[in-house]
């Protein structure tokens, strides 16, 4: 096991699956949440993004049934949901448990032969925190639904990216929520002290890039604003249909055929000032993404730190996903010494990332909690994370 997350989850788990269904299950299965250093709403533009695996993960105990029935519960959401396979996307998806039947949806869509599962859920993962409680969910229960179904041909990076793209689906048809795939990629493919860099334009292989802030003496601290978004609310979809409406404008195969060089001369043939920055955020942040592989390759901080700055500013006004709980954790953390600082995530709520010198993790956790106290807001969550390890099967059956 790695990270914060404690030892015993998988036997509790097992117990909890035993006394729900009155079997033991097939095992145990864990995926983890995501940061995303920098690269907001990219990739559904065909851009870059550069994510990495949180400890904080998801984790499934899961038995095969012989029928097309899911059955399903978490340890966090009262009471247990049945959802049929057949006719799913014209009846009951489950809401939450949309996102795990919606899984073997997609498998069966991608000519795979699938039958139902019994699930237990502890997610660890916040929920609405912009860590991507979902894609973790997913992506434990699609690695539990490979091993316990037999199905082949997904081993291996390769095997884990069409595993990613089944993900996607599942959550863009079934769950309803427009996603653009960094989250399933970095919950499947990531490693331990590295994080991931991902190219949507085309099918182009993740790039595992070093990111262990330990050995320089700098912790990533995640402060989980608890002003809670959903990805399926309608803001998000707004904003994909904005560069949709761009692209279409510009005549252009997607807002990656742009480099910040031609904004001059395309911004102004937008119909809209809105059109107009969205399209900037899109480009000037795929390529802020290609500046700061460089500079953590070149362990620049402060190149990281100008980066960090300029893309929180550009998500807050160019892209206006941020809010006032993001803002004020990104000010303070700054304001209290951290390197860099900027929202993570889809935004509208969520959290935010600092790079922290160790010595400073809990000066700034302590100013952060007291502006949060000062405006009246609720108080956040602040832990450090490492990179961590992609979904893995966690606990054989007894």
């Amino acid at each position: 096991m790695s990270g914060a997350e404690p030892q015993h989850i998988p036997s509790e788990l097992t117990a909890v699956f035993r006394d729900a269904f009155g079997r033991e299950p097939s095992g145990v299965w864990s995926a983890p949440g995501r940061v995303n250093l920098i690269g907001e709403h990219t990739d559904y533009n065909r851009g870059l993004c550069l994510p990495m695996a949180i400890p904080r993960r998801t984790w499934v105990a899961v038995a095969p049934r012989r029928d097309r029935r899911m059955r399903i519960l978490s340890r966090q959401v009262p009471g247990e949901r049945t959802i049929e396979l057949d006719g799913l996307l014209e009846g009951n998806r489950g809401g939450w448990a949309a996102y795990a039947v919606g899984v073997l949806w997609a498998l069966e869509q991608a000519g795979r032969e699938v039958r139902g599962l019994d699930v237990v859920v502890d997610g660890r993962v916040p929920l609405g925190s912009g860590l991507s409680s979902s894609a973790a969910l997913e992506c434990a229960v699609a690695v539990a639904a490979v091993d316990v179904l037999g199905l082949p041909g997904y081993e291996g990076d390769e095997g884990r990216r069409d595993l990613a793209a089944v993900c996607v689906r599942a959550e863009n048809e079934v769950a309803g929520a427009p996603t653009g795939g960094m989250d399933q990629s970095a919950s499947l493919l990531a490693r331990a002290d590295e994080a991931l860099l991902l190219d949507f334009d085309g099918d182009h292989p993740p790039v595992h890039v070093p990111f262990d802030l330990a050995s320089h003496g700098l912790a990533l601290l995640v402060m989980n604003t608890r002003a809670e978004h959903s990805l399926d609310d309608g803001q998000y979809g707004n904003r994909r249909e904005e560069c949709v409406a761009a692209v279409a404008e510009l005549g252009v195969g997607s807002l990656r055929d742009l480099r910040p060089r031609d904004l001059d001369e395309v911004v102004p043939r937008l119909s809209s000032d809105v059109l107009r920055r969205r399209v900037r955020h899109v480009v000037t942040e795929t390529e802020r993404v290609t500046q700061a592989v460089a500079a953590l390759e070149a362990d620049d901080f402060d190149a990281l730190t100008a980066l960090f700055d300029a893309s929180h500013a550009s998500m807050r006004d160019d892209f206006e996903i941020s809010c006032v709980e993001l803002d004020t954790a990104v000010e303070t953390a700054r304001a209290a010494g951290a390197l860099a600082a900027r929202m993570t995530g889809g935004g509208f709520g969520g959290s935010a990332i600092a790079i922290v010198r160790d010595e400073l993790v809990g000066e700034v956790s302590r100013a952060v909690t007291a502006a949060f106290s000062r405006q009246g807001f609720r108080s956040p969550e602040l832990f450090p994370v490492t990179a961590d390890g992609p979904a893995r099967r966690e606990l054989q059956a007894p």
